[in-house]
């Protein structure tokens, strides 16, 4: 039955629901003490996760392949430079840090649960199909990769 939400949710819109749930436990919850330096730390977390959602883009537009996460099977060719050579999924590492941001401008610990239920959906949903899909597709070059580049970082 859980298979029929694989690739059907597109990212952003988990993304987004994710930071909603955020701001909702984060005003439910009990206010927390603002730590000095949140904003810097927002700022930080936040550039670096707008620069790994929009280059990795940029290299799929340079290989000529989708970038569409809801069609993992129009894949052409398997993208392995830019940030992907440290991360096989820079665009939702970048989400992660943006809720990161998020968290941190929300200063509420309760918020995090957020950032680690995009993580998990993100993972059974979009990135084990696309996997998957990807091995099938490239059955030399990716299980190669999959062993030189963690998931994450």
């Amino acid at each position: 039955m859980l298979h029929v939400l694989e690739t059907r949710v597109p990212p952003p819109i988990v993304l987004l629901l994710a930071a909603a749930l955020m701001w909702c436990l984060a005003n439910l919850s009990p206010a927390s003490p603002r730590w000095p330096g949140t904003g810097w730390l927002a700022a930080v977390l936040g550039t670096a996760g707008l620069a790994l959602n929009l280059a990795p883009k940029w290299w799929f537009g340079r290989a000529g392949t989708t970038v569409n996460p809801m069609r993992p099977q129009a894949t052409r060719r398997l993208v392995v430079a830019g940030p992907y050579r440290f991360s096989r999924n820079p665009m939702y590492l970048g989400h992660a840090l943006l809720l990161l941001a998020w968290a941190s401008v929300l200063a509420q610990p309760f918020a995090l649960a957020g950032v680690g239920l995009y993580l998990a959906w993100i993972t059974r949903f979009q990135i084990l199909p696309e996997e998957r899909m990807l091995a099938e597709r490239f059955p030399d070059a990716y299980p190669a990769y999959r062993r030189r580049v963690r998931r994450w970082l």
